[in-house]
């Protein structure tokens, strides 16, 4: 067997990190219709998988929470071909309820549903758990960030066939401690154990659920978590593959997870973080 070069290896590895490196498989989701929440701009990763779900076939539809944001997501959803563009605040039932009967106006059913949905006051993002996690703080993050997947899933549950798939979006400060993650990594928490709830449930109807865990991105989410360009930085140098992951990454786990490629698959996590997981916690100092 030859050496490698490592002049090979770093071609290679600048070629995956490129954001013109776009897998294409041919249609595997063709003829699905897939709803997608949590799209902010166009740099999300919900946008990164609507991309990769367009691209494979999919119809979308997507959501946004409230005016200013709509700013944001029907420009760019318009320009993909969305079939409907709904707002929908998730902390209030009224506003779900009436999300799916926006839906069913022009489907008949959601073979995909994505939640990509967190939210936590900035102010409890900086500094210590104990002394930044308030009453009010506390039940925002986990009324939007997790019970939403609830919500979402079970007032969608009547439109979705056999054969559907959920997939929710979490992060590894649901497992360990990740400093100034604080309240939304208990909310993550609380969602990975939802999800996994949700799939013993869902799937006596066929209905498959499940998470990927993605490893920092920038993304305008991140942008509120203090200490977030230093976890970036370390985490290039340290995770076993030695880079970050992006949009894409994530989109292509959940073209996966989605897909009948994965039609045995439910109640999982998937990590998709350049093995940063195995590893241990990455400093946000």
């Amino acid at each position: 067997m030859s050496p490698i070069d490592p002049k090979d290896v770093e071609v290679t590895r600048a070629r995956m990190e490129t954001d013109d490196v776009r897998l294409s498989l041919g249609g595997l989701l063709r003829g699905k219709l897939a709803l997608i929440t949590g799209v902010a701009n166009d740099r999300s990763i919900a946008w990164g998988i609507a991309e990769a779900f367009q691209r494979e076939g999919a119809e979308l539809a997507f959501t946004y929470p409230g005016e200013s944001m709509e700013r944001r997501v029907r420009p760019i959803a318009e320009g993909i071909g969305a079939k409907a563009i709904v707002d929908c605040d998730v902390s209030k039932d009224e506003d779900i309820a009436r999300t799916v009967a926006e839906i069913g106006k022009v489907w008949d059913r959601v073979d995909v549903l994505v939640h990509s949905i967190g939210f936590a006051p900035r102010s409890a993002l900086d500094g210590r758990f104990a002394d930044v996690t308030t009453r009010d703080a506390w039940r925002i993050t986990m009324d939007v960030s997790a019970y939403s997947l609830i919500a979402l899933a079970r007032a969608f549950r009547p439109m979705m066939p056999a054969g559907s798939s959920i997939v929710t979006l979490t992060y590894y400060g649901a497992e360990k401690v990740v400093r100034n993650y604080n309240v939304m990594g208990v909310a993550k928490a609380a969602l990975e154990s939802s999800m996994r709830y949700l799939a013993e449930d869902l799937g006596q109807e066929g209905i498959r659920v499940n998470a990927i865990s993605a490893g920092p991105i920038k993304t305008l989410a991140a942008a509120g978590i203090k200490g977030m360009r230093t976890m970036l930085g370390e985490n290039a140098a340290k995770t076993p593959l030695r880079r970050n992951v992006d949009q894409e990454d994530c989109a292509r786990a959940a073209l996966y997870l989605c897909s009948d490629l994965a039609r045995n698959v439910t109640g999982e996590v998937l990590h998709v973080d350049a093995g940063q997981n195995i590893l241990g916690v990455v400093s946000m100092e």
